[in-house]
Parts: C-alpha cells; structure tokens; sequence
C-alpha cells in the first residue's frame, strides 16, 4: 500500500519548509531597505525610510545606515548612524559603536541585548521568525529619553 507523498508548495506556512536563521556575520551582508517608526512618550511619531549596507572590512562588518526621518510636523531631516558588528561564536553577535565601544550582545537564540548609557537603559529584542526579513524593537527609558523604535530590514 502506498503511503501519500506530501509535496511542499513552497508556502511560507508549509510544514515542510525550514526557515534558515542568521548564523554568521555573512548572512547581513549586503544592502537592506529600512523602515522605521519611533515613538516618543508623548505620542509624537517619528518615521524613517533609508538604506542599511553591511560591508566586510578585515573581520568586522560595517553597518552604515542612511536615511530621511520624517516628524509629526511633517518636516524632514537627513539620518546615520554607523556600527560595527562582530561574531564571537556561531550565533552570537557583538554590536560595537563606530568608534569600536561595546554597545551590546544577542544571539538568535536570545535575540536580546541592553545597553546602560549614563541612566537611560536601552533595551532591545531581534525578530527572526521572517528571515531574510528581520526586525529590532528599542524601547529606551531614562530621565533623558522615552521613547520606543521599531524597524524592519528587508534585503534589497
């Protein structure tokens, strides 16, 4: 007797399909769309649309990230920032500033990490469930800064 052969259909949803998650600095590589919304304590929404590049440089990855933020007001301004990113293990990644200051640490298993600047605590949580399409939640709280920021990567 025959036993049904279940062929996959290539749905995101499909059983059969196993998602591959980041596991080396090699997997960012490359140009990423962001989409971003930043949200004050005070209900005023923020929103960025620019480019993030990961690019190879000895070890290290360079993440220069590009962009227009624009405010409630509907005013725009022009947005960077840069990092540094470094594996330390298969599936842990250090997030250094530009200037090469530890910034924090996750991995895909715990896709968290923390940094204490002076007394505002910035905490944030990875989302992998879409990979390649990948996700950072900030919410950042102190005597300084309340806010929370959401972006989506998408590869270009």
């Amino acid at each position: 007797m025959n036993k049904p052969h279940h062929m996959s259909n290539n749905s995101p949803h499909d059983p059969l399909i196993k998602k591959t998650l980041p596991a080396s600095l090699n997997d960012f590589v490359g140009n990423w769309l962001v989409t971003r919304t930043i949200v004050q304590n005070n209900g005023d929404k923020f929103q960025f649309v620019g480019n993030a590049c990961f690019t190879w440089c000895k070890s290290q990855l360079h993440y220069q990230e590009t962009g227009q933020v624009t405010g409630p007001n509907g005013n725009t301004l022009l947005a960077e920032r840069a990092y540094i990113w470094q594996q330390s293990s298969r599936n842990r990644f250090d997030v250094l500033f530009d200037d090469e200051r530890y910034f924090h640490t996750f991995s895909v298993g715990q896709p968290h990490g923390e940094h204490l600047c002076g007394d505002d605590n910035y905490v944030v949580d990875y989302g992998f469930q879409s990979w390649p399409t990948w996700s950072s939640t900030w919410e950042v709280k102190g005597p300084r800064k309340d806010y929370t920021m959401h972006s989506i990567y998408q590869r270009r």
